[in-house]
């Protein structure tokens, strides 16, 4: 009777033709494959880190920082938003009370006199105007000898006094008078240490102009009646737009 052999095919997978030792090594091995946490761990954590996933996120990263730098925030151009209307204002404004304060003056004999705001307004209808400075150009060729010349049409439209204000000492007030042969058109009053200036709230610093004029007074025009403001004209820091006498008269 004919032997009938079948040759099975030879597999390296047959555990059973390894070694005792190996085998039990590669059991263990697949054992702690299977079962151990740190092999979730691991898998976990190389995924995160896996070329795809650092490569998104090095790309979104990228975009970000290219969209922010595509439109930087415009410092200027919020600088020139802010700056575009400048305000003008003081403490004092129409229908207030001036405050009191003593002012100083040389008189026609050259003897020093003081005064107050509440007598040069009290129950009458006074014109006071502010400079920034006895001598200075505008203030000497403008706004001063402007008030000179139309003193006597303000008088007759009722106005009982002029006064010009500057912080400026008296000795300089007088000077400045002569200097530009003014009578008694127009009283040059001595608001020396800014009493009535800071009062009203028109300081106005000059500090950092190399002229050296420090804080002064900046420009305006009022007219008072009985020590109540009915008009004021200020001006923004120095400038001459709005507080000549001709303004003045258009109120009257």
């Amino acid at each position: 009777m004919p032997n009938h052999i079948t040759n099975q095919p030879t597999t390296t997978n047959d555990h059973s033709l390894l070694p005792p030792s190996i085998m039990a090594a590669s059991l263990s091995m697949s054992r702690l494959l299977i079962s151990s946490p740190a092999t979730a761990t691991f898998t976990t954590t190389k995924s995160l880190l896996s070329p795809h996933s650092l490569s998104s996120k090095l790309s979104f990263a990228s975009h970000s920082l290219k969209h922010f730098h595509q439109k930087p925030l415009s410092l200027k151009r919020l600088s020139s938003k802010i700056h575009t209307t400048p305000s003008v204002f003081a403490t004092i404004s129409v229908g207030d009370k001036l405050p009191d304060a003593t002012l100083s003056y040389f008189d026609a004999t050259g003897e020093l006199q003081t005064t107050t705001v509440s007598e040069l307004t009290s129950g009458k209808k006074s014109i006071l105007f502010a400079v920034p400075g006895a001598f200075t150009p505008t203030c000497s060729q403008k706004h001063l000898p402007g008030f000179v010349e139309k003193s006597a049409e303000l008088k007759s439209k009722g106005v009982d006094q002029i006064a010009c204000i500057s912080v400026n000492d008296a000795f300089v007030m007088k000077a400045w008078k002569e200097n530009l042969d003014i009578n008694d058109e127009v009283l040059l009053l001595s608001d020396g240490n800014g009493e009535f200036t800071k009062a009203i709230g028109c300081e106005l610093d000059l500090s950092d102009k190399p002229v050296g004029l420090g804080v002064r007074s900046r420009r305006y025009s009022l007219l008072a009646e009985d020590g109540v403001v009915k008009v004021l004209n200020l001006e923004e820091g120095g400038a001459f737009t709005s507080s000549g006498a001709e303004d003045i008269l258009k109120v009257l």
